[in-house]
């Protein structure tokens, strides 16, 4: 009875054991292979180079082998950057493969050079059947070197791709109904999917951008806006847009902070799309800040050197203002906003003068327009408390001396919209929601005057019908 307790407890354990065994079958390696990629592994380059001539000469060893980890001895090299043994290996024509991808991932830039450079046999032999088949392969189909290598963003691997004429394919858009996306789509949504995704990658290396691009500030500006309305259709890929959007702005903040003096800054700030050579007289602008704050590059637009501009030319004609006591800057803002209508009349009247030039500094405009609309205010607080009526008990009475002040401003509030979007165009004048508002408070202005006016008219005809009927 003990000596059978004994064999169950023993055997017992055993029965509970999960058996493993290889499912993939590898090709077995003769000692002679073994030998030459452990002499690659080392990087012995007297023993490689013998092995190689060796095989070359009596067949005994497959120079293209692959170990358990399924490299060959190229690839060996170049995880090693053993850039002799990789030259060597590619002088007895060695099979490349996916070695410069490799090499571009690895990020080890001779072995790049030096398979950019190779010349490929016309017709590859001892090719691994392993290594034909695509499902095996570490990279898909859409990956090419200049994508690989603006994933990794090495500037000196994307230059040398770039010099040799490469080029990445232009991303369709996510509803595009052409044969090759919906052959892809029904296929595998996926990869297409990720195909998109991998090639904006690529579009977004800071380094790829820098060099490819002619103006890398307008290419980073409409490509994050571009990445931020796709990460709204792509939901499943959301955070990758959103972050690559985001890489895009601190390119371009970051390209900013390059900036050396000031002169630097008012060139890149006031260029023009159009204008390729900057003109003093009408090229000072800030145009590129404005097409900044149309895409929303909030990173760029906070910039420190691009403060610094903003501040230094909304302070033109009062340098040292932020050192001043504040009873001074009271003193003069007041100053300034009592003499409004004296500063406006001038400016009508003579635009170009030096006083009209002075009206249209920022700060000053600033202040006459605050003065402007608190003035304006302030007649609409009156009109509301039926100053100067005579008769409070007549319907439609004739508009007051304040209601006609009060027109003129609404005259210039409509104008100056109408001049907005005259010139930023009707588009970008709906897109904002502050015009909306402005248009909604100059038509109920238009519609208060209108009302007055029927009314007014009818009252007029309604006296003159009783004074015939008389």
């Amino acid at each position: 009875m003990a000596q059978f307790y004994y064999k169950r407890s023993v055997s017992a354990p055993y029965r509970d054991r999960i058996p493993l065994r290889i499912v993939r079958a590898e090709s077995e390696l003769s000692p002679a292979e073994k030998a030459y990629l452990n002499a690659v592994e080392k990087g012995d380059y007297g023993s490689v180079k013998k092995a190689l001539e060796e095989a070359e000469i009596y067949f005994k060893i497959n120079i293209n082998c692959i170990d358990p980890l399924g490299r060959t001895a190229l690839l060996i090299a170049i995880e090693n950057e053993n850039l002799e043994l990789i030259e060597l290996l590619l002088s007895f024509n060695a099979y490349v493969g996916d070695a410069l991808l490799h090499a571009i991932r690895k990020e080890v830039v001779g072995a790049v050079e030096l398979l950019l450079n190779h010349k490929r046999p016309s017709g590859e032999k001892q090719v691994p059947p392993i290594l034909l088949d695509k499902q095996f392969s570490e990279f898909t189909p859409d990956i090419t070197p200049i994508i690989l290598a603006a994933h990794t963003n090495n500037y000196e691997i994307v230059k040398l791709l770039v010099q040799k004429g490469v080029s990445v394919p232009r991303p369709h858009e996510v509803r595009c109904n052409c044969v090759e996306c919906v052959s892809s789509s029904d296929v595998d949504s996926l990869r297409h999917s990720r195909s998109r995704l991998n090639i904006y990658k690529a579009l977004a290396s800071p380094s790829l951008i820098a060099l490819s691009s002619e103006d890398p500030f307008l290419t980073a500006f409409q490509l994050s806006w571009e990445l931020q309305e796709l990460s709204k259709v792509e939901n499943e890929f959301k955070s990758e847009y959103e972050e690559l959007s985001r890489q895009c702005k601190q390119f371009a903040k970051d390209l900013l902070d390059q900036t050396r003096s000031s002169r630097e800054l008012e060139i890149i700030l006031n260029y023009r799309d159009d204008n390729n050579l900057i003109e003093e007289q009408n090229g000072n602008d800030l145009a590129r800040l404005k097409l900044a704050i149309k895409y929303r590059q909030k990173e760029f637009v906070a910039q420190p050197n691009c403060q610094q501009l903003l501040a230094s030319r909304w302070y033109d004609e009062f340098p040292g203002w932020r050192r001043r006591h504040w009873m001074v800057k009271m003193l003069t803002c007041v100053v300034i906003g009592l003499l409004f209508p004296v500063f406006s009349v001038c400016y009508m009247i003579a635009p170009k003068s030096p006083l009209g030039l002075f009206i249209r500094k920022p700060f000053i405009k600033f202040i006459c327009h605050t003065a402007s609309y608190l003035t304006f205010l302030f007649l609409l607080l009156l009109a509301s408390q039926h100053i100067d009526r005579s008769d409070l008990n007549m319907q439609g009475p004739p508009p007051t001396i304040v209601e006609w002040m009060i027109l003129p401003w609404v005259l210039g509030f409509i104008w100056g919209e109408i001049k907005q979007m005259w010139d930023g165009g009707l588009q970008d004048y709906i897109h904002d929601w502050w015009n909306l508002m402005d248009f909604v408070m100059n038509s109920l202005y238009l519609a208060t005057i209108s009302l007055k006016i029927v009314a007014f008219s009818k009252v007029i005809i309604n006296i003159s019908i009783v004074g015939s009927c008389w």
